[in-house]
């Protein structure tokens, strides 16, 4: 009987998380395919269409852990909602995005968005799924975001064709009008309240990478040796190895560095990198010489 009672929050909360994370992953790489059709509307150069991907992914990975914090001082689903609210308008912004630069922008608060959201769908299933269960919910839900960022191309790709570029962010918007009363009504509020915010790792990292990201993007155009790519990089690499070094030293880091002792950890993450690295950097490539 206690197992039955339980079972319908479980489902709720594996609906609700699981959609959200669909079309935080989805995002990653759903406008790849898309990207001849956007600077053929809007203009731009290249490098104007890596950062309409790169925006995206760099708010997201900077933000992540700090948006879980966020969420364990304040509120997971109060945050939850929150990040679903600013990604939902942020997909709108994009779909009516006049030019390059505006759509850019409205790609760098989706990332905000999806940084909020993505890491509290995890800790919100895992509150409401009974112990017993949670490995299977876990499961379903790691599925379901492998499937979002597989498919990815191919829902980008097919919207594209047979209607147009910007439904790739219009269809955020209806499911996520969706989630915000759902998960009001069916996700329960939980907290850390002793839990640490690393603003000056926060920091650290975010414009570690952003500088590294600035002068890889940029280095083809302007050159790798000109000055305003090496002292990107080299700021960017500073800023860098700060945060690690900050990570060993501070007392709560948003990301501490004896995690990267353990083996399986760190071996994880460097296949994880690699994976990425060679999703992400064959995508975007591919997707130009085969439409070109």
């Amino acid at each position: 009987m206690q197992d039955a009672k339980l079972r319908g929050p479980a489902v709720w909360a594996l609906v609700i998380t699981g959609a959200a994370s669909f079309m935080a992953a989805l995002d990653n790489l759903v406008v790849t395919t898309a990207l001849p059709s956007i600077r053929e509307d809007l203009g731009g150069k290249l490098e104007d269409l890596e950062w309409t991907v790169n925006a995206y992914t760099l708010t997201f990975a900077v933000l992540l852990m700090f948006g879980a914090a966020l969420g364990d001082r304040f509120g997971r689903r109060r945050l939850f909602i929150a990040g679903t609210a600013v990604f939902t308008v942020a997909s709108a912004a994009a779909a009516m995005s006049p030019g390059i630069n505006e759509l850019i922008a409205a790609r760098a608060v989706q990332g905000v968005g999806a940084a909020i959201m993505m890491p509290l769908s995890l800790t919100l299933l895992t509150f409401a799924v009974p112990a017993a269960r949670r490995g299977m919910a876990l499961g379903i839900y790691g599925a379901v975001t492998g499937l979002a960022v597989a498919s990815g191309p191919l829902i980008g790709g097919s919207l594209t064709e047979h209607i147009s570029w910007q439904w790739i962010f219009w269809l955020n918007v209806p499911i996520g009008l969706a989630l915000m009363p759902l998960s009001r009504m069916r996700l329960g509020e939980s907290t850390a309240p002793q839990a640490k915010l690393d603003l000056p790792g926060t920091l650290l990292i975010s414009g570690g990478l952003f500088g590294i990201v600035y002068g890889l993007v940029n280095a083809n155009a302007h050159g790798w040796t000109s000055i305003s790519v090496l002292t990107s990089l080299l700021v960017g690499a500073a800023l860098v190895g700060g945060f690690i070094h900050h990570g060993f030293r501070n007392t709560n880091p948003v990301l501490p560095m004896r995690l990267f002792r353990d083996r399986g950890f760190f071996g994880i993450n460097m296949a994880s990198l690699l994976m990425f690295v060679g999703m992400f950097g064959s995508i975007f490539l591919l997707s130009q010489f085969l439409q070109g």
